[in-house]
């Protein structure tokens, strides 16, 4: 029966792992006006458990497996969640039945206790909360609690690629590459609550933490989560809204917008998705046709697709909002010198085609010129001499 049904848990989590694709959609950028990382859509992102960093490392329990090829009973309760060994769920105390897992979409409630392979306890949070699915926590997370029951406690292994990565964290603390042991009960999960219906106060907050969200993962160079979560607070600010709204709650949710918009082309420059940037720069400049950063990143953009004269031209216009800005003068300078090389090698190109006369056939012409000019000249005085002698004859014979 245990075998049973072991063989059906591995057949869900393979119909997870082919859908469970983060809806991503489509900074941050050198730039010093890019305080905290304010600022179309790409779906062809990496799938979530194929983005993020960190150094590939065997967890302790896959070293123990190689050192021991026997496989024991305690070996055979751990699943491998993704099948690279990397991320391990373990059921400690069994939940409410299958039935009972919480979707994607849903808002769910767990007790977690974070520590380092070696017992270190990270952090412990008794109530966290979070939107499964929506890259609000770690991978290993947002991956093991979708396969858990309501009321399960789960032992979970994760491998620093799930976790924090190569960079590790300040807040809570935990080295670079550290592998982690999550212990998990999952409590209780809701539906979220319709953004129609939303208060636009509720609206604007809920949207305002998927945007800060993005920022982190801006800053740990997970640029295809940042453009995930920038997504989603960017439908929770368009979405329509069947309650009643002020102006200055409307004038919020632009600005919220704005923001999102900005950050994500950034992320997508980063993600080298250029006509995607281009795209949610222009949505900004639609609200807001002053705004710098996006003027700044258009820029850039059009330059990196070989549009330098519209890109010279887009800067310069941003130059003119913020003359003082460094580092819009240091990229206007440097493209207009590269659109300078570029006409120089096609003018030289073009000489090439039509052919370019050498010097003494240069010569010769105005040789030959000049010699034609001294006979005109000569042949013209010698007329004027003989008409004028001429003239005198006439008017002695008629005297």
């Amino acid at each position: 029966f245990q075998n049973e049904n072991k063989k059906k848990v591995k057949l869900n989590l393979l119909s997870v792992t082919k859908s469970g694709r983060a809806s991503l959609l489509d900074s941050g950028e050198d730039f010093t006006m890019l305080d905290d990382v304010e600022d179309d859509v790409d779906d062809d992102l990496p799938p979530l458990e194929d983005a993020g960093g960190g150094k590939k490392k065997d967890s302790p329990a896959k070293d123990a497996t190689k050192a021991d090829q026997t496989p024991s009973i305690e070996q055979e309760e751990w699943l491998d969640v993704l099948g690279n060994g990397q991320l391990r769920k373990k059921v400690v105390e069994a939940g409410a039945g299958p039935d009972s897992r919480p979707q994607r979409g849903q808002n769910v409630t767990i007790h977690l206790k974070t520590s380092l392979t070696n017992g270190t306890v990270v952090e412990e949070l008794p109530n966290l909360s979070f939107t499964l699915g929506d890259g609000d926590v770690l991978q290993a997370l947002d991956l093991t609690v979708q396969l858990m029951e309501m009321g399960e406690k789960a032992l979970i292994e994760a491998g620093a690629k799930y976790a924090y990565g190569a960079l590790g964290s300040s807040t809570p603390a935990a080295p670079p590459d550290s592998d982690l042991i999550l212990e998990v009960q999952l409590l209780s999960a809701d539906d979220a609550p319709d953004l129609e219906l939303m208060p636009p106060s509720e609206r604007i907050s809920l949207a305002n933490r998927k945007r800060e969200r993005g920022n982190v993962l801006f800053q740990r160079a997970d640029y295809a989560f940042a453009v995930n979560s920038y997504g989603i607070a960017l439908q929770i600010t368009e979405a329509t809204s069947r309650v009643d709204i002020s102006q200055q709650e409307e004038e919020e949710l632009l600005d919220m917008e704005v923001k999102c918009l900005n950050n994500m082309a950034a992320a997508q420059l980063k993600l080298d998705h250029y006509e995607a940037a281009l795209r949610s720069c222009i949505s900004v400049l639609v609200h807001q046709p002053d705004n710098v950063k996006a003027l700044f990143r258009k820029g850039k953009v059009l330059a990196l697709q070989g549009e330098y004269a519209e890109a010279i031209k887009t800067l310069k216009r941003a130059l003119k909002l913020e003359p003082s800005n460094k580092t819009i003068h240091a990229e206007l300078s440097k493209l207009v010198k590269k659109h300078s090389e570029q006409k120089g090698a096609e003018q030289a190109m073009y000489k090439k085609m039509l052919g370019n006369p050498t010097n003494a056939s240069v010569q010769k012409h105005r040789a030959k010129s000049s010699w034609s000019l001294s006979w005109k000249w000569l042949f013209g005085a010698t007329a004027v001499a003989i008409g004028g002698v001429a003239l005198s004859v006439v008017i002695a014979a008629r005297n």
